[in-house]
């Protein structure tokens, strides 16, 4: 007898079959769909909190990126220190984030909070601008109502300098000691928030001076101003050519600024302009991230702002032209080749 042979199972070769048809019918509708209906990629884009002018750019990036290139949805992180931010970035952890030149130059030469990161220089070098854009002034603000006038009044106060370890903080520390001799921790409450927190806790009474480097008007100092009146400190006429100030001023992406009397309306108590630091700051990237990308993004922004200039008008300070003040690291090849395409002349120092 010839042993019995097991008869195939018709019903699961006629599943193979089905499955295998499936699988292909699918691949070929897919490579069918429009780009947009396939997954986007997820890219994040750390910047600070609400209020602040480097928010307000990137969001509205993000914004025009994700309306005009449907292949990428940027997500936007406002928590945390730009500090942070810069490092994930450099280990590409996150695909942009906000920097600035002089955040640059620290974490180029393991400096201040980057003092005990030995990796920071070789993290440096990994990071490439997108773009740069005018952030503002520093603001010292406080309510009319304190008694403060000026820097020198902060002693035992309670003091919003910006998130601690960020450059904002440091900066601020910096400037209260140059201009009044006055130490964080030891002569005034360096108090330790967040931007939004901060903030809310300014408008609540529960710090007597707020710092804030901004485009004028901010909007969180604004609402504010509606009902309350406001003064901004600044630095003294006699004290802006000392050491300790010009060292400030003179940092890469710094230099003095101008804080117009009256541009927070008939609150703000200030009979003169106030003379503080200025910045600039930027978009950075990862060398590694793909040049069309950035090459896209770069020139499909500076598009959407040309558009948008008439309705927003504090967008006429972000130019392809400001795209490269400042600059004291290389711009990202993408980004490179889209500003020359808008006829940016590029300095060299961007060219790596």
């Amino acid at each position: 007898m010839t042993p019995n042979k097991e008869k195939p199972n018709m019903t699961s070769t006629l599943t193979r079959r089905g499955l295998l048809a499936g699988t292909a019918a699918a691949a070929a509708t897919l490579s069918l769909l429009p780009r947009a209906a396939l997954a986007k990629e997820l890219l994040r884009m750390s910047t600070l909190g609400p209020g602040t002018s480097p928010n307000l750019v990137m969001t509205t990036f993000a914004n025009i990126i994700n309306r005009q290139l449907p292949d990428y949805e940027i997500q936007i992180n406002a928590t945390g220190a730009a500090t942070r931010h810069v490092l994930e970035v450099a280990m590409g952890k996150t695909a942009f984030c906000m920097s600035s030149p002089a955040l640059h130059a620290l974490m180029a030469n393991q400096r201040a909070m980057f003092e005990k990161m030995d990796q920071a220089p070789e993290l440096a070098k990994k990071l490439r601008t997108v773009l740069n854009f005018p952030m503002g002034v520093y603001h010292i603000a406080v309510y009319d109502g304190s008694g403060i006038t000026s820097l020198e009044d902060a002693r035992g106060k309670r003091v919003f300098l910006g998130p601690p370890g960020g450059a904002a903080y440091s900066t601020m520390e910096r400037l209260f000691e140059a201009v009044a001799g006055l130490k964080a921790g030891e002569d005034y409450k360096a108090v330790k928030l967040g931007w939004d927190a901060a903030a809310a806790s300014f408008q609540d009474g529960n710090l007597d001076i707020y710092c804030n480097p901004t485009n004028a008007p901010s909007p969180v100092l604004t609402q504010i101003a509606v009902t309350n009146p406001i003064r901004f400190l600044g630095i003294p006429a006699d004290q802006l050519e000392s050491d300790a100030v010009k060292a400030l001023a003179n940092r890469p992406g710094f230099g003095l600024g101008t804080l117009p009397v009256g541009i927070y309306g008939d609150n703000q108590v200030n009979t003169e302009d106030t003379t503080t630091l200025r910045v600039t700051v930027g978009i950075v990237t990862n060398e590694d991230a793909d040049e069309a990308m950035i090459h896209d993004m770069t020139r499909t922004f500076f598009e959407g702002v040309a558009e948008m200039q008439d309705s927003a008008p504090w967008l006429k300070a972000i130019t392809p032209e400001a795209a490269v003040a400042d600059l004291n690291m290389p711009l990202h090849p993408g980004a490179l080749r889209a500003l020359e395409e808008l006829g940016v002349t590029i300095p060299d120092v961007a060219r790596g």
